[in-house]
């Protein structure tokens, strides 16, 4: 895709006043997709320091293809580890049934590959002018004018733009306030990730694995630098209905966020009693996981609806369209967004008429991910004996070449050629 910018427009584009709520992976990419394109945004995150915390996010050719556009593919994969294949085993680490992603159509520029989320979080900043990402700076409020959208911040300042982007994550003030609020539905699982500092001898390089259990699965990558990244999930039949007590009382957690353990080992042993018997190499990557670094979530998402925006507002990632963690796709539909959202502004201008095509545009897709997402994570999660033998059944038939081709429904989407 090429473009150029006259002197007269690229003034025209700086003038414009960008709001961009949230500065995690979509808002920073956002802000990072508009300058490409000549505009100026601001970004303002509620946190007073972005804390090396996280766990690993996966970048595949989909996100990595608006990556590469943005100039940051050499980056991301010097900080990452690359994913060439899949394998599916089952709980005690028989082979099920295995992908070589690099014989796709994907390039090698573009291979799928892991990472820290802390380290994809600093290769963003670094691509942005210091003084445009505003820290401590929690949304109260937003009021709308003729033409344009004031945001006012907990300390106290206010911010008048010509456009808000909200970019704030499952629990988006901004989604609270233009849309009727519904709160994300849990999935009947309970998700743990974490990275390890280590690298199992029978682990083979540059390869994804998925465990498969009864109600469990365990999967793995490697994040670059020697480390593995790796989650864990396990049915949580009565979760739902305590999550919705903590949430309304407001002491523990809300809805998709992270639990707290009471004492620092308790996420640890959990999940060394949840998993006893397993694959050596997924119970060592847990052995040498802090516990205290773990992060546990439920499983949430939302069903897919309209609208994403209003007036001059619009929303991006899991403020809008967020995905059960099964095919490592939330972060990246985000990305998509980013480029989607940037071009559309580069094609209408800073105009309603912008936000709206870039509504129309993404929410098929969103949409689709969403519900593939939730659907494999269904059937990961099957408990029956007689499911589960189906379930291993087809997955150990399927031709790499057609499991192959059924990824490349999701993976092979380039966000940067997309037509407008």
């Amino acid at each position: 895709m090429r473009f150029t910018l006259s002197p007269s427009l690229f003034t025209l584009r700086r003038m414009v006043r960008i709001a961009i709520i949230g500065g995690g992976i979509g808002g920073l990419t956002t802000a990072i997709a508009l300058r490409r394109f000549g505009f100026e945004p601001e970004v303002y995150e509620q946190a007073p320091v972005l804390l090396d915390v996280g766990a690993a996010i996966a970048l595949w050719s989909n996100a990595m293809r608006v990556l590469q556009f943005l100039g940051l593919g050499e980056k991301v994969r010097a900080s990452a580890g690359e994913i060439e294949e899949i394998h599916w085993l089952d709980q005690n680490g028989r082979a099920v049934n295995r992908v070589r992603i690099n014989e796709s159509n994907v390039s090698q520029t573009t291979v799928g590959v892991a990472l820290h989320r802390a380290d994809l979080q600093e290769i963003l900043l670094q691509q942005l002018p210091q003084a445009s990402v505003h820290l401590g700076s929690s949304l109260i409020e937003l009021t709308h004018k003729e033409n344009s959208v004031v945001a006012h911040l907990a300390n106290g300042n206010a911010y008048e733009a010509d456009l808000v982007i909200a970019a704030d994550g499952i629990h988006s003030r901004v989604r609270n306030e233009i849309l009727d609020e519904t709160p994300p539905k849990y999935r009947g699982y309970t998700v743990w990730r974490g990275i390890a500092p280590i690298s199992p001898a029978s682990i083979p390089p540059a390869t994804a694995i998925e465990l498969h259990g009864c109600g469990k699965r365990f999967g793995l990558g490697p994040v670059g630098n020697g480390k593995l990244g790796w989650w864990a999930s396990a049915n949580a039949a009565n979760t739902s209905a305590k999550v919705e007590e903590r949430s309304a009382d407001r002491k523990t957690w809300k809805l998709g966020e992270r639990v707290p353990p009471r004492r620092p080992q308790d996420t640890q042993n959990e999940l060394l009693r949840l998993f006893s018997g397993w694959y050596r190499p997924a119970l060592q990557l847990i052995e040498a996981t802090q516990s205290a670094s773990i992060l546990k979530t439920g499983a949430f998402d939302r069903p897919p609806g309209k609208p994403w925006g209003h007036k001059r507002i619009t929303l991006l990632g899991d403020a809008i369209h967020p995905t059960t963690p099964n095919l490592g796709q939330g972060g990246c539909m985000a990305i998509e967004d980013a480029i989607i959202l940037a071009r559309c502004l580069e094609k209408y201008g800073a105009t309603e008429t912008a936000l709206r095509a870039y509504e129309n545009v993404r929410y098929r897709r969103t949409s689709a991910i969403a519900k593939y997402s939730r659907w494999y994570g269904s059937v990961g999660q099957w408990e029956n004996i007689v499911a589960r033998g189906i379930r291993r059944s087809v997955l150990s038939l399927v031709p790499e070449t057609i499991a192959r081709r059924v990824m490349q429904v999701v993976f092979d989407y380039d966000a940067t050629t997309d037509q407008l």
